[in-house]
């Protein structure tokens, strides 16, 4: 019998799924580190298939794990929209396309610039 192996977060229907192909799934429920860490790896993992693909279905894949993340620390979706707003209110969005390219120190003033 073929077995793959794969070690890594999936979503809570892929097992039924799985078997309704005529195949096993075998799993195991992580502990509360192991999860993070897990959910951690799952943020890298779909952030990375965002960059090669651009594909809208992976930013919602992406979504999904900031939302697991956010339950795991008992943060609301509200609470985080709200700190979302604040911080935009704070720094501002990306809405003006601004690219950084430098930061130009101001000089300092001599003894001569004083007199």
């Amino acid at each position: 019998m073929k077995s793959i192996e794969y070690q890594k977060l999936i979503r809570d229907r892929i097992p039924e799924i799985i078997e309704a192909s005529g195949k096993k799934a075998v799993t195991e429920i992580l502990d509360p580190g192991e999860y993070l860490e897990k959910l951690h790896e799952k943020l890298d993992e779909e952030a990375a298939e965002y960059h090669e693909t651009h594909s809208i279905d992976e930013l919602v894949d992406l979504v999904e794990v900031i939302y697991a993340i956010l339950d795991f620390r008992c943060v609301s979706r509200t609470e985080f929209e709200e700190l979302r707003l604040m911080k935009s209110e704070r720094r501002g969005a990306f809405q003006r396309r601004l690219l950084l390219k430098a930061v130009v120190e101001a000089e300092e003033a001599t003894e001569d610039d004083q007199v």
